[in-house]
């Protein structure tokens, strides 16, 4: 990474410090510019730990309502992110208990069929987080994706820090045998 790379990473951090410590003292404005900044990434971790459009949707705005509610309890504005994704995390883990309970009461329904318009690679990709089990593909999700540390990612998971490593290490190893078309 260059030094302009991470100078923009350290302001960008540093503003949306800003951000949440405005909206902790009760600036709206500020939480609307948060929103507008955090709505993408949230949405996307949503839609790949759902894999569903509307349920990512409706459960990232129960995950704002939780954020806006509660960021008066978040201590250090600079931990914002694995909070934040901690309050996803457990959402979307609520999200996948309901879709699983729906699936049970239901007949054997067949999975959606992929969007024909995207590359093969990102199909490819695509398939390959939805085969991880949940925990592996919520790990994988926030370090490739979001970029969050390991040590991030254990406390988003509510786990030791030796779990998120057992979890990434084998979601690593279960994408590249299904990228490389190799049998798990």
């Amino acid at each position: 990474m260059d030094r302009k790379t991470a100078a923009n990473q350290t302001v960008s951090q540093l503003y949306e410090e800003l951000l949440v410590m405005l909206v902790q003292a009760g600036d709206r404005r500020a939480a609307e510019r948060l929103a507008v900044r955090w709505q993408p990434r949230l949405a996307r971790t949503a839609r790949r730990l759902l894999g569903d459009e509307d349920r990512a949707l409706v459960v990232v705005q129960d995950c704002w309502l939780a954020i806006l509610r509660n960021l008066g309890q978040l201590r250090q504005a600079s931990r914002f992110a694995p909070w934040a994704f901690a309050i996803l995390h457990r959402r979307c883990a609520d999200g996948i208990r309901a879709v699983q309970a729906e699936r049970a009461r239901a007949t054997a329904l067949e999975r959606e069929p992929h969007d024909g318009g995207a590359t093969e690679d990102r199909a490819a990709i695509s398939q390959a987080f939805a085969a991880l089990p949940p925990v592996q593909r919520s790990a994988a999700q926030l370090f490739f994706v979001e970029g969050l540390t390991l040590a991030e990612i254990a406390q988003v998971q509510d786990v030791p820090l030796g779990t998120a490593k057992s979890r990434l290490f084998h979601a690593r190893r279960r994408l590249k045998a299904a990228l490389q078309g190799e049998p798990q």
